[in-house]
């Protein structure tokens, strides 16, 4: 099969197309012909070396964690799925070594999941990292409840366009960031108030919610994930999916913080596609790339430009 992989840590240019045996899947595994992939931050922090002597590796390392495709072969405890399936599903395996930027994958049948009817392959490529992310921030995190309030950092991204539509659902009042001419696209997924990032968020957010806001989502890091302590009401929560902030700073600010990194979860999946084939929530913007120009969407990734999410095609 062909796969776009690494050979070591570094820049874009050790991003190579190179040929590898069909992996073969085991007993409670699926093995899935990918359609389409999808470009995540964490795919070049991996290149680079970010994750290196935090998660084990093995070279040649194929980067991607978001597989839309189609299954191809079953094992033999699998059940509920069967060839010809189509599927999406979050790839991450305690190893990082087999990704998605490949023609094939396999993976735990148990965290696959149907692909909805009415999105296509590009577009369910989109949702799995994403979806499972804003998903376990918002319900298994923050616990978000109806009526609470929340923001939502950088709204126009796949997680945080996502999440402003799962918030709604749950009956929270959103506000997000964004850029000035991504507004409409986050007031289209239901954002109740946008502001523009470059703006005083302080006086911008106290001056819808006086008191704060009961959550705040962070998904971008640095100066943001400081500022956003100042937003939240006595006892509100912080949760983050860039980085970790000292317990102590976030006690002295009277906050809850909790970093979390996404896992699978089939179970989770499976009720974001129901959303989606309910016509619920929408898949986010993307923007479609080849799987050979993957070195360049990892660039346009990093530049945090891009309104929704970056597919590759594979096949």
């Amino acid at each position: 099969m062909k796969a776009v992989a690494i050979a070591s840590f570094g820049g874009i240019e050790k991003l190579q197309i190179i040929d590898l045996p069909i992996p073969t899947e085991m007993d409670n595994e699926v093995l899935i012909r990918i359609a389409y992939t999808a470009v995540n931050p964490v795919d070049w922090k991996i290149r680079e070396g970010y994750f290196n002597g935090k998660l084990p590796h093995e070279f040649p390392l194929i980067p991607g964690w978001d597989a839309a495709g189609t299954i191809e072969r079953i094992g033999k405890n699998v059940k509920i799925l069967k060839k010809g399936d189509e599927v999406f599903a979050y790839c991450r395996k305690p190893l990082i070594k087999w990704g998605t930027y490949a023609d094939y994958i396999t993976f735990d049948a148990d965290h696959v999941a149907k692909k909805p009817e009415n999105i296509t392959f590009a577009q369910a490529a989109a949702i799995p990292l994403a979806g499972l992310t804003a998903w376990q921030a918002l319900f298994d995190a923050a616990r978000l409840r109806n009526k609470e309030t929340i923001l939502i950092h950088a709204g126009a991204g796949g997680v945080g366009g996502l999440a402003i539509q799962f918030a709604k659902i749950a009956g929270a009042e959103v506000i997000a960031t964004a850029s000035k001419n991504n507004h409409a696209y986050v007031k289209k997924l239901g954002a109740d108030h946008v502001i523009d990032y470059h703006d005083d968020l302080q006086n911008k957010v106290k001056g819808i919610y006086p008191e704060g806001v009961d959550v705040v989502f962070d998904t971008v890091g640095g100066e943001t994930l400081r500022k956003s302590l100042l937003l939240l009401k006595p006892h509100g929560r912080l949760i983050s999916i860039v980085e970790q902030l000292d317990q102590e700073i976030a006690a002295k600010h009277n906050v809850m913080f909790t970093w979390i990194f996404v896992s699978p979860n089939g179970s989770q999946l499976n009720q974001i596609s129901n959303l989606i084939s309910q016509g619920k929530v929408l898949p986010p913007n993307i923007l479609e790339m080849p799987l050979m120009d993957a070195a360049k969407a990892q660039e346009k990734n990093r530049e945090r430009h891009v309104q929704g999410k970056i597919v590759l095609r594979v096949n």
